[in-house]
């Protein structure tokens, strides 16, 4: 059998007017590969057609919804991944807090500001509020800044995107005069922009932060346990038991978030329950009068009667709900739904029952010690080894939920190129946001090793790691109010008050604790710093990028003299500005690659292929490759044919995938052909001849042609200090991007076909 006859059409997307594209089912329309249309619906270069597909792919919204016993089953999910952090904090909480025997007037208004932190932080502001603003299911202060300019004009776009992607800003009169003026601030303020892109940058850089300290801190304070059964046992041991538990417990990510938050789920909710059944027990038999403490008046009496060191101790009381960004972080891994269902209906109540029993507890110690161990020392009678086991357990589990923030974060930040580009997997075909970064979890587990070896002790961990919970709530309050206002258009008035009272409470923990900085959290805001210098110069070299490739737009008209001809048997040329050289016709199949998928523009491979060998071959293919946030795309559906107007047998492909398909691999050719040739044969223009080039091209030979762009920088007039700055960053930008994964990586071609057209871009 010839390869002529092995070329098997495997379907194009057909609509009918109107409709669109949903990527994760067959079209009714299609049987077989064949469609129902008429050929008039059918011809090649229908282009309004493919310009409403690349609009639903590019525009339309992702987000994944649950219900039944599926959000059910999410809900436990995420309690297995989002709750081991925010649940293991009674293990260190009242230690942090108080360095001797507390009184029950202190005690009990230290678990008043405990009740009212967790109610108002957690699940006022972040359960109701905070996870209300996502950017397509996507949660995390970057998400917010990416919500934000969807609505306002405050980011420069990819050339490349920016005329196929929408912004949704609202009409002048349909928002609130605080907001209008609030708009226009933002839209003409430099200053402004760049603010708002560090802080949205920064929150992500404090979570990824806390991924490095939160595993050491969780663990830490699990098996620093044993030493209530065994005090002479060393720090050096406990420290090397730490670091053996967290080097499994990165091991095992591979596995994704879906199965490790099914097998961690029962952990974290026997966890929550045995701490809701201690709590209980311990207010039964000792100490109930604790439960005023839900009275405010306690907390404030306790920060009134204490001054200075009630202030201070703030900063070991916010460990309660430390981890409460991952709430957050991890949404699109979940849905908002299951994570407000596994919040109100497990952790908030066992939690406040919890800290309530160690406090009931302590007050009525007679040795005096429990404070320094709350948990171990609280547990009833003859479950000690029971709870050392369990702690443990839930202690790596809390790990897990900075972890897949982590991983969460950086796939946001990539996406809109704030970060090189690594390799990510996807590890769920059912919930398509669920990631795991190789590189990433190999850098976090050494940071969290070292961390651990470093500070030893959750004490020295809890300086460093409160900074990294409060200045993340604080600029989550903010951004949460600017989409209030600009997304949601909700009064300012209105928005003004609740945020004030929000910021002031972030406000009084943030005071305190970054008292500790010097003890500590100065590593924490090192490191975020780092890490936001990294995201905000990526984006100031791709920003540069993009704006030298915006003068790569070129027409076929703007190279080829003849590309309007109505005479295809005339022999091309090129245009005056390039030399008018003639430019011939070589046998064979040219495929393109064409990262932008504007069917308007050439690729820039193919330009400067033309402009260096002033040759083409005989048909032309560009082919872009357009991912889709879905695990398959149905063979039918996945690609989009168009005639490239103006050039003799060129055809713009696309081609719409999913992240689990496997659809770039040796023989691609064959595939691509097979789409032209199905359609062609379709339409009315269509006849023997054109049919007969395309088989003869593809049977002679297949080439593929890939640009491979070396960057430069550029002498400018600017001012010698500016631009000194801006060499010196776009040299560590160059050096970055030499050194990162490309794009192309994953795509598996025929080696000995393909050939890479080299030019140079001046930044």
């Amino acid at each position: 059998m010839s390869d002529e006859d092995a070329i098997k059409p495997a379907g194009r997307i057909q609509f009918n007017d109107g409709t669109n594209p949903d990527p994760t089912r067959r079209r009714d329309n299609i049987v077989d590969g064949q469609s129902k249309e008429s050929e008039d619906h059918a011809t090649l270069d229908d282009e309004e057609k493919a310009n409403r597909i690349a609009d639903n792919d590019l525009n339309a919204r992702h987000k994944q919804n649950y219900s039944g016993l599926l959000l059910l089953w999410v809900a436990f999910q995420s309690t297995g991944i989002i709750y081991g952090d925010i649940g293991t904090s009674p293990l260190y909480v009242y230690s942090s807090t108080f360095s001797s025997q507390p009184s029950w007037d202190d005690l009990t208004g230290a678990l008043s500001i405990i009740i009212w932190s967790l109610t108002l932080i957690v699940t006022l502001k972040y359960t109701f509020i905070v996870l209300r603003a996502d950017d397509d299911g996507q949660g995390g202060t970057f998400a917010l800044y990416s919500l934000l300019a969807r609505y306002t004009r405050i980011v420069k776009g990819d050339p490349n995107l920016s005329g196929m992607v929408k912004l949704e800003r609202y009409h002048t009169g349909e928002l609130k005069p605080g907001g209008r003026s609030l708009r226009n601030f933002l839209e003409n303020s430099p200053v402004a922009q760049f603010a708002l892109k560090a802080i949205g940058v920064l929150g992500i850089s404090l979570v990824m932060a806390d991924g490095v300290l939160t595993p050491a801190q969780s663990v830490l304070g699990a098996i620093q346990g044993i030493k209530v059964a065994d005090p002479d046992l060393k720090t050096s041991t406990i420290v090397g038991i730490s670091c053996a538990v967290l080097v499994l417990l990165f091991l095992v990510q591979p596995f994704g978030t879906s199965r490790l938050g099914t097998c961690f789920a029962p952990i974290v909710t026997v966890w929550l329950l045995f701490n809701l059944a201690c709590g209980i027990y311990n207010l039964a038999l000792h100490d109930h009068t604790v439960l005023k403490a839900f009275s405010p008046h306690y907390a404030f009496t306790y920060l009134i009667r204490n001054g200075y060191e009630g202030w201070k101790s703030l900063g070991g009381l916010l460990l309660a709900f430390t981890g409460v960004e991952a709430l957050f972080a991890d949404l699109g891994a979940f849905s908002r739904r299951a994570v407000q269902i596994s919040w109100l209906f497990l952790a908030y109540p066992c939690l406040v029952f919890a800290y309530a029993g160690q406090a009931a507890f302590i007050s009525q110690d007679e040795n005096e010690t429990a404070f320094t161990n709350p948990f171990f020392y609280t547990v009833p009678p003859g479950s000690f080894y029971f709870s050392m086991v369990i702690a443990i357990l839930a202690a790596i589990v809390a790990s897990q939920a900075m972890i897949t923030s982590t991983f969460q974060l950086l796939s946001q930040v990539m996406r809109l190129s704030y970060f090189p580009h690594i390799k990510v997997v996807h590890t769920s075909n059912k919930f398509h946001e669920q990631v795991y970064m190789p590189m990433a979890n190999w850098l976090l587990m050494i940071g969290t090793v070292v961390v651990t070896a470093v500070y030893n002790n959750t004490t020295s961990l809890g300086h460093a790691y409160g900074v990294c919970v409060i200045l993340v709530t604080f600029i989550s309050t903010c951004m949460v109010s600017l989409v209030a206002i600009l997304v949601w258009r909700v009064p300012s008035f209105f928005v003004i008050p609740v945020f004030l009272i929000f910021a002031a409470l972030d406000g009084a923990f943030m005071s305190s604790v970054l008292t500790k900085v010097p003890d500590g959290a100065w590593f924490t805001l090192l490191l975020a710093f780092i890490l936001s210098s990294i995201f905000i110069l990526w984006r100031f070299g791709k920003e540069a990028q993009w704006s030298a490739e915006s003068l790569d737009r070129l027409l076929p008209s703007d190279v080829l003299s003849d590309a309007d001809s109505e005479n295809p048997s005339s022999t091309p040329r090129l245009t005056e500005l390039f030399g008018s050289t003639p430019v011939s016709t070589v046998p064979g199949l040219g495929v393109f690659f064409d990262k932008t998928g504007d069917t308007s523009v050439l690729p820039v491979s193919f330009a400067h292929f033309v402009l260096k060998f002033a040759a083409r071959p005989a048909v032309l293919i560009f082919f872009h490759m357009r991912p889709l946030p879905v695990p398959f795309v149905e063979p039918s559906d996945r690609f989009v044919v168009t005639r490239t107007s103006g050039v003799v047998n060129c055809y713009n492909v696309v081609l719409r995938h999913g992240y689990a398909d496997d659809v770039v691999r040796p023989g691609m050719a064959r595939d691509l052909v097979a789409q032209v040739e199905l359609v062609i044969s379709r339409t009315v223009q269509g006849d023997a001849g054109e049919l007969k080039t395309l088989r003869e091209a593809y049977n002679s030979q297949i080439v593929y042609v890939l640009g491979k762009e070396t960057m430069k920088i550029k002498r400018d007039g600017r001012p010698k200090l500016w631009a000194a700055v801006r060499w010196m960053l776009l040299e560590v930008f160059l050096w970055i991007r030499e050194n990162s994964r490309t794009k192309m990586a994953d795509v598996n071609i025929d080696v000995d076909r393909l050939v890479e057209v080299g030019f140079l871009k001046e930044i």
